[in-house]
């Protein structure tokens, strides 16, 4: 590879539309010894779309840890290898975290080649300030979910994860709850042709008649000074920490964290505790 050490690339690809690749990123797959890919069967469209003819290998969750002793051997004999992840850029919420750790061990050079992410792509389109915190996918239980969120609604911060289209409605109603007064940015198919994208307060934005296929990216905005603690919210809070803490301990807890009345947290407490 021309200008090119040996080592592992970690190498960005369209999120949607094939002319969003770089110039770079081709130079980089089209001369590399081994492609490791989450679904051989996507990166070969991309590689026949561009007429890349290169040894294919799958590597994903499932296979990274008993593929891991192999790919370092290539590695080491000087080979030069592209890891790239099913769309946009690898190891955010993809595997290759493993691959990566190990490399950094035996000292093998690791060269990251940038390009497509949707999480950039929305956030540049979002209105909102430019602090921003990414979380990734959220828990799929409901006990789970309003964990997670509980813990990052007082952050000063927006928001940005990745959803199962199929469960959005599902979310929403947790945002709703938990997050109100803020701006939302749901986004969709983004840079294809049926890029979509959905705007509003979360408050008021409307449940979807039909599900989402695919996987979304939401954008949150960060706290509203508005933004007041529910009853339901402090209900959560307190069956969290009710587990490990004493009902006086619970009420000075959230009281501290939240400012309201202790009163108002001792009764919620006591409905919990019948």
């Amino acid at each position: 590879m021309k200008n090119y050490k040996p080592g592992l690339y970690i190498v960005s690809t369209p999120i949607g539309n094939l002319d969003d690749i770089t110039l770079r990123s081709l130079n980089v797959l089209k001369n590399s010894d081994i492609i490791l890919c989450e679904d051989t069967r996507r990166t070969l469209k991309i590689c026949n779309h561009f007429k890349i003819r290169k040894r294919l290998v799958s590597y994903h969750k499932f296979n990274e840890r008993k593929e891991l002793g192999k790919i370092l051997e290539f590695l080491k004999t000087g080979m030069k290898i592209a890891l790239v992840s099913d769309a946009g850029t690898p190891l955010i919420s993809d595997p290759g975290n493993l691959l990566i750790n190990e490399c950094i061990k035996e000292n093998i050079q690791i060269i990251p080649i940038p390009g497509a992410s949707s999480i950039t792509a929305a956030f540049s389109v979002s209105g909102f300030e430019d602090k921003f915190l990414f979380y990734g996918f959220l828990p799929k239980t409901e006990f789970q979910l309003k964990k997670a969120i509980l813990t990052l609604k007082d952050l000063n911060y927006s928001l940005i994860f990745f959803l199962p289209g199929l469960k959005i409605d599902f979310y929403l109603k947790v945002f709703k709850d938990y997050l109100p007064n803020r701006n939302i940015l749901i986004a969709r198919e983004i840079t294809k042709i049926h890029e979509t994208f959905y705007r509003g307060e979360v408050n008021s934005i409307e449940y979807f008649k039909k599900t989402l296929k695919g996987e979304i990216t939401v954008v949150i905005s960060k706290k509203n000074n508005k933004d007041q603690i529910t009853d339901s919210q402090i209900k959560d809070m307190a069956k969290i920490l009710i587990k490990k803490n004493s009902l006086k301990d619970v009420v000075n807890k959230i009281y501290l964290k939240e400012g309201v009345a202790k009163k108002r947290i001792y009764n919620i407490c006591l409905q919990i505790k019948k």
